[in-house]
């Protein structure tokens, strides 16, 4: 059996999986933000009961907004502060005998997609999340590549490409991102991006969806704003997959719902690849929210 965790910053979401990857118990509960032992209690409460449920002992993963330091096995992560500078992995081995595999959750979200029925025979897959944030993880022959500081796939930290730059025009925003540098993707190719860079052309303030629902009825602004944003989103495509050069490439979060992109990234982004490169095959991730929670499960399968 096969466990999933995945550590948000209000809940924790569980999962059994079979050995079929069929998912066969599901629990949320609140995630104690502020009280490191509650936390280790809860997760460590939540295996005991399943343990008792299916009579075995099941194989835990879990998948949190940071990951793991490289040298010391301490949490980075800043919607989970309780967790934040502890050693989670070494101490929920502690507490329940046996071992734990924890990983970022965009990480978990991209072998969620990974190993559907689908993709489990393609040899490299991308998960890209175009949410509140923008990152992504690396899956390759079905197993995570997290790297060596446990950064792969924090595409979101790269910066702007100078064509990109270059087609923002000079009227470009030099946007900040919320680890202290500017021009970081996560600020532009997110949802939240999305409303900034029109904010800045137009000077007011909306919703993405809103944004979208003008699009789709042909106001102007709209208009030239997503023209403008799917070219941006074509040419830091471009530069990731010349980078990597995924098989598939499977797209989350709220942004991801713009159907619009499936159609325009096949035909915008082979002019800024290499001659020789095809863009991947670019699709809707099919598992949603529950991917966090698959994906976390199955960091045990290999």
């Amino acid at each position: 059996m096969y466990y999933g965790f995945d550590v948000g910053g209000t809940k924790i979401e569980f999962g059994a999986f079979n050995e079929q990857l069929e998912r066969v118990a599901t629990e949320r509960v609140p995630t104690p933000t502020d009280d490191y032992a509650l936390l280790v209690d809860t997760i460590a409460g939540l295996v005991n009961k399943y343990d008792q449920e299916f009579g075995c002992e099941g194989k835990i993963g879990l998948g949190l907004p940071g990951m793991e330091d490289a040298e010391d096995a301490t949490v980075l992560t800043v919607n989970v502060p309780a967790a934040k500078g502890k050693p989670l992995r070494a101490d929920l081995e502690a507490k329940i005998g046996r071992s734990v595999k924890i990983e970022n959750d965009a990480n978990c979200f991209a072998l969620s997609e990974a190993w559907d029925d689908e993709l489990k025979d393609e040899p490299s897959v991308m998960g890209l999340i175009l949410g509140t944030g923008f990152g992504g993880g690396l899956v390759y022959n079905g197993t995570v590549f997290s790297g060596r500081n446990h950064v792969a796939g924090e595409l979101g930290h790269m910066r702007l490409p100078i064509d990109a730059w270059f087609h923002l025009g000079d009227n470009a925003p030099l946007l900040g991102c919320g680890c202290g540098k500017k021009g970081c993707l996560d600020s532009y190719l997110s949802g939240r991006g999305f409303e900034l860079i029109y904010a800045h052309y137009f000077g007011e303030e909306k919703k993405a969806i809103d944004i979208i629902t003008s699009y789709q009825a042909g106001e102007a602004k709209a208009v030239e704003h997503v023209e403008r944003f799917m070219e941006l989103l074509a040419i830091c495509f471009a530069n990731i997959f010349t980078a990597n050069d995924p098989h598939v490439v499977a797209l989350g979060g709220g942004l991801s719902n713009f159907e619009l992109i499936y159609e325009e990234m096949p035909k915008r982004i082979p002019k800024y690849l290499l001659s020789v490169a095809k863009c991947p095959k670019i699709i809707k991730a099919k598992h949603g929210d529950s991917g966090g929670v698959r994906g976390a499960a199955f960091l045990n399968i290999k």
